[in-house]
Formats: structure tokens, C-alpha cells, sequence
């Protein structure tokens, strides 16, 4: 028997079902393409998650007439038919039911946003600038391989080819919701280049993944905003902007600062400014939630904890350690050269254990 919690549930989505069906074939609702489409996409959810419980329900009911026959069989021969049998049924319905499970998790609506990354240099100075720079890098040949876009919104480069920060926005479907669990801090130990004795030192840069905020996400009161702005400048403090066109916005109840100069135009640079301001903002209220789960589950993925050690990248020894997940690999080269994927994918599938295990 299918397992109650399960079920319940399954049965409810039969009246979701029932319903939806009936919205997409209402003339009006056809007329209201967004509606339409909402509608559509969770009718298929739904359908997809129905298909499974009934697959799952005749495989069980297959078991279950085999296990009685089974009782009452004597001939050898059939007997081990049926053993091979259910061996195969109780295979299939053990996958169905984590594929059950894994399709009624609920989904995140901000998987599917475009993304913000912000990375900022840590302990380490001049190397831990660097360090940051790599990352950079990494990510962009990453998000070119996945066909995506970047818009840089600010950088503060230094004069040795490192990065003190860089904000940049990742415009892609589902860029967040790949992207979301390289926030935290990520350490490197290896020889520095201005290092002459050959000693390694442990660096580190900070990753914080934001989901791109539309308007109706979080609304700001201009009254909570404290607007300043000033000449854009380069690598050493150089003047690269003859006119005020950097923007720093304070919002005042939080205390958030953003500052953005990547632009010629102050216009352009408030646009942008604000836009990673109102994602901060949600992202906020986001950590709040994950903390929460975090505690009732003792999350090690999705923890919300922004200042957690997450990821060790081992030059002398090529060795990239993901310490959530106990994730280790020896291709530190191709990992820099933004192949990431498989980690990725990993941390992805360990959050996914995580929420089964735990319901």
C-alpha cells in the first residue's frame, strides 16, 4: 500500500486536476495568455505527478497479487518466476516512490529568475583579490557554456589584475536556481604570485547568489532611500568619469549600501542599483526562511548562512573540496575553467535526499 501521507496528497491533486482542466477550457482564461500559461504549466506538473502515483499503484497491486499467489504455489519452477518477479517490482516501486516524493517537493518560484552574484575579496589582500578575480572568471565560463548572459552592475578591479568586488547580473532561465548554493565563503591555499618564498597561504572570497527582484517582489519607499552620487574612479583611485555619474543609494532602515559605477550614465547606474538593492532585500527575507528550515532539519545545503566555509580549492594538490557534501575532485584546472557542472548537480541531488529524508 502506497503510504498514507502520499496518498492524501496524491488525492488532492486529482481535485486540482479536475479543476485545472476545466480553467484551460473556459474561453475566457484562453484570452488571458499569462493565465494560460501559469495554468498549463501546473496542469503538467500536476499530470506528471498523477502518471507516477498510478504507475506506482499498479506496480504495488502487481506485488501484492504475486506475494498471495506466491503463498500458495508449489511448483518449484514458478515459484522462482515469481521471486525474480517481485524482486523487479519491489526495484521499480522503491524508484517510483522516490521519484513521487521528489516530484511533490514544492517548487521554489525563484528558481526560474535570473540571478545576482556579488563577490568580494576576503581575508588574504592582494591574493584574496586575485582569488576573487579566478571566480570570476570560473562562473563566466560557466554561464557562457550554459549559453546565458552577464551585465556587470560594479567592480572595484585592482591594479594587479584581482577584483576587491564585483557585482554582475546572470541573465539565463533557471539561473538562480542553479546557481543558488554557491553562496558562502570560499577559501584557496596556494602560492601566492608575489609570495618569493614559496610558502602557501590560505586566501578567501566571499559568493552571495540573489534572485533577480521584480517591482512587485518588494516595493521600496523612496523615503527609505538616502541617494548620493559621485565620480566614477579605476584601478589606484584614476579618474575614469569626468562627471557625477556613480550612484551609492543607503537604505536607511536596513542599512544596505549599493554602489554602482559601471555605467557612464547616473541614470542607468541608479537603475541597476536599485535593482540589487530590491534583491538583497528579498534575499533577506529568503535567509530568514532557510534559516528556519535550517534549524527544524539541520540543513547542510541550504542553510541561508552567507558566512559558512563552504568550498576549498587546493592548488599544489589540484583538489577542489566541497565540505557540505564531502565533495572532493582532483581537476582543479577544468573546475577553474568553469566546469562545474558535476558539483553542481551534486549539491542539487544532496538538497533533494535531504527533503525526502526529512518528510
Amino acid at each position: 500500500m502506497m503510504k498514507t501521507n502520499l496518498k492524501s496528497k496524491v488525492e488532492e491533486l486529482k481535485d486540482e486536476y479536475s479543476e485545472l482542466e476545466k480553467q484551460l477550457a473556459d474561453p475566457e482564461i484562453i484570452t488571458q495568455l499569462d493565465r494560460y500559461r501559469e495554468i498549463s504549466s501546473r496542469f503538467k506538473e500536476v499530470t506528471d505527478i498523477i502518471q507516477c502515483a498510478n504507475e506506482l499503484a499498479e506496480n504495488m497491486e502487481a506485488l501484492e497479487e504475486n506475494r498471495e499467489a506466491l503463498k500458495n504455489e508449489e511448483e518449484e519452477e514458478l515459484i522462482t518466476l515469481y521471486q525474480e518477479e517481485n524482486s523487479i517490482l519491489e526495484n521499480k516501486i522503491e524508484k517510483l516512490t522516490r521519484k513521487l516524493k521528489a516530484l511533490l517537493i514544492p517548487k521554489d518560484d525563484n528558481d526560474v529568475k535570473n540571478a545576482i552574484l556579488e563577490i568580494r575579496a576576503g581575508t588574504g589582500g592582494d591574493e584574496a583579490a586575485l582569488f576573487a578575480a579566478d571566480l570570476y572568471r570560473m562562473y563566466t565560463h560557466f554561464i557562457e557554456n550554459k549559453g546565458w548572459k552577464i551585465d556587470i552592475m560594479n567592480s572595484n578591479p585592482t591594479g594587479m589584475g584581482g577584483l576587491k568586488e564585483i557585482s554582475f547580473e546572470v541573465i539565463g532561465k533557471n539561473a538562480y536556481g542553479t546557481l543558488k548554493f554557491e553562496s558562502g565563503v570560499h577559501r584557496v591555499q596556494r602560492v601566492p604570485e608575489t609570495e618569493s618564498s614559496g610558502r602557501i597561504h590560505t586566501s578567501a572570497a566571499s559568493v552571495v547568489v540573489l534572485p533577480e527582484a521584480e517591482d512587485i517582489d518588494f516595493e521600496i519607499d523612496e523615503k527609505d532611500l538616502k541617494v548620493d552620487v559621485y565620480r566614477s574612479s579605476g584601478p589606484g583611485g584614476q579618474s575614469v568619469n569626468t562627471t557625477d555619474s556613480a550612484v551609492r543609494i543607503t537604505h536607511i532602515p536596513t542599512g544596505m549600501v549599493v554602489t554602482c559605477q559601471d555605467e557612464k550614465s547616473q541614470h542607468k547606474n541608479k537603475a541597476k542599483a536599485l535593482k540589487v538593492l530590491r534583491s538583497r532585500l528579498l534575499d533577506l527575507e529568503l535567509q530568514k526562511q532557510q534559516q528556519s528550515i535550517a534549524r527544524q532539519r539541520r540543513s547542510m545545503v541550504g542553510t541561508g548562512d552567507r558566512s559558512a566555509k563552504i568550498r576549498t580549492y587546493n592548488y599544489p594538490q589540484s583538489r577542489i573540496t566541497d565540505h557540505r557534501i564531502n565533495y572532493t575532485s582532483h581537476n582543479l584546472e577544468s573546475f577553474m575553467d568553469g566546469n562545474i557542472d558535476e558539483l553542481i548537480e551534486a549539491l542539487h541531488i544532496a538538497m533533494q535526499e535531504e527533503i525526502l529524508n526529512n518528510d
